[in-house]
């Protein structure tokens, strides 16, 4: 008796595979189709685990590691952390979980900088960014919300361009980096928060259009009729 057949264990043999020749060939096929040699996979198994390609094994190696970061933020030691020391240590576990295949992080960005990639690389960013947040409990639902997902997007962003080029011993370098932009992200919030409330107070203090209206009204005013 033959085993079952579980397409998603296809797709993860099929991705531990491809990340050891993503390094040299890129998000290519002709590295998808060595990771399907490796497995012993037959072909029509391979186009079934990923349809469209090495394009669709690049995005299942996203949200995998988007998932374990969201496992790992569940540790009791990162839950009793400040807000922006649990976002910084979600950024680390996603960039330090990569590390092995740094090369095939540098690959990924070069295919998703491509101007036909460009709402593929938003997708996958925003996916990212939303999995942080939720992993350190955010539970905004007003402007904040985007307000949060933009900012921590742009230092995700810098973060991973910095850490591809960093040599530093243990990747120091990054995580100070990854420090300094945080405190700056978190500053920026605050400051917008402080403002909108200076501005509902100032309107609270106008008068409203509609009760002005009122108030010209006089008793018994009739509107003429039009000629």
């Amino acid at each position: 008796m033959t085993d079952a057949y579980d397409r998603n264990q296809d797709r993860e043999r099929l991705l531990a595979a491809v990340l050891n020749h993503v390094a040299f060939d890129g998000w290519s096929e002709a590295a998808l189709q060595a990771a399907g040699n490796d497995t012993g996979l037959a072909a029509d198994r391979v186009l079934n685990a990923f349809p469209g390609g090495a394009r669709d094994a690049l995005i299942f190696w996203h949200e995998v590691a988007d998932q374990r970061m969201v496992a790992a933020m569940a540790a009791p030691e990162i839950a009793s952390l400040r807000i922006r020391d649990r976002v910084a240590a979600a950024i680390r576990i996603r960039l330090e979980g990569c590390q092995p295949h740094r090369e095939a992080v540098r690959a990924g960005c070069t295919l998703l900088m491509m101007p036909q990639n460009a709402a593929l690389a938003t997708k996958l960013l925003y996916g990212t960014v939303n999995a942080i947040w939720y992993a350190v409990g955010d539970q905004s639902t007003d402007h904040n919300f985007y307000t949060k997902r933009a900012l921590l997007a742009a230092v995700y962003s810098a973060t991973v361009l910095y850490w591809l080029n960093d040599k530093s011993d243990g990747s120091a370098a990054t995580w100070a980096f990854l420090d300094r932009r945080i405190g700056d992200v978190m500053r920026i919030p605050q400051a917008l928060g402080q403002t909108m409330g200076k501005l509902r107070d100032i309107s609270d203090r106008l008068p409203h259009p509609l009760r002005l209206l009122k108030r010209g009204r006089r008793p018994g005013f009739r509107r003429r009729a039009a000629r």
